[in-house]
């Protein structure tokens, strides 16, 4: 008889502790099935100074004075992650959370993804692509990282890496190039590799969605928050950057002080919910 009631005894703790474990197991962060996440968007507006950007068509004027138009605006947007009002977050698959914003192509301007449902009054990510990412094998780097095509000349073949940041254009102040043109050339990247363990322009850009905010995620619908990202920063920041003085800039130290300035060209306009 004794034996019996252990035997029971034993089988109901056993099934107690079983019971907690599955439920503590159910409200870990990020443990979420796919039919309980909401869509959500980050959006990037393009803007020079005050002004919209308008590729190759509109002069602007820097710190130092030189006047400039853009032909060509690029960059790599990665490693999304979302915090919660509750102090929780989320990180976006990273397999799922790399995108290359075109000024060319309206398409992009949208990074999709999915995420808990859920108030968000914080939103981080990283411009450029990470070491990891960027030393895994060529199979685990699909779409917009695909060395061989679609990077759309984001690719230093010569150098095995990304560039994260690519901004092109005319100025009277830069020289002659072969073409012909006055033009200025700005390819930032660098992710501290084996090639230049030295040199790394990997930034992580956090802002805070609270006084324009914050993004309510929801099933059935889609949270979209809009940034603005003022490319003026980049020549106008902790270091003043002349076109006359430094017209291309790329896979050297001085690069360092652009990254430096372009990570204050992102803030936090609305979110539309």
């Amino acid at each position: 008889m004794k034996n019996f009631i252990s035997k029971t005894l034993i089988a109901a703790l056993s099934s107690s502790l079983l019971f907690a474990t599955c439920k503590k197991d159910e409200v870990l962060p990020n443990n979420n099935t796919p039919e309980e996440l909401a869509s959500m968007s980050v959006e990037f507006d393009n803007i020079v100074g005050g002004q919209n950007l308008f590729l190759n068509t509109t002069n602007y004027t820097n710190a130092a004075g030189e006047q400039f138009n853009i032909s060509q605006l690029q960059y790599f947007v990665s490693n999304i992650k979302l915090h919660k009002t509750d102090g929780s977050y989320y990180t976006v698959n990273a397999d799922s959370s790399y995108f290359l914003i075109k000024e060319s192509d309206a398409a992009t301007r949208y990074a999709r993804f999915k995420a808990p449902a859920g108030d968000y009054n914080q939103l981080s990510f990283v411009l450029g692509v990470d070491s990891l990412r960027s030393t895994m094998d060529i199979s685990k780097r699909t779409g917009v990282l695909d060395p061989a095509g679609g990077h759309d000349g984001m690719y230093w073949g010569w150098n095995s890496g990304y560039i994260f940041f690519k901004m092109e254009g005319i100025s009277p102040v830069a020289p002659v190039d072969p073409t012909g043109q006055r033009k200025f050339r700005y390819h930032i990247g660098g992710f501290g590799g084996y090639s230049a363990p030295t040199l790394n322009n990997i930034k992580t850009i956090t802002i805070d969605l609270t006084a324009s905010g914050i993004a309510q995620a929801r099933k059935g619908r889609n949270s979209n928050i809009h940034l603005m990202v003022d490319v003026m920063k980049a020549f106008n920041g902790s270091t003043t950057l002349s076109i006359a003085a430094n017209p291309s800039v790329m896979f050297s130290d001085y690069s360092v002080n652009i990254a430096n300035n372009y990570t204050s060209m992102f803030y936090h306009d609305h979110t539309e919910n």
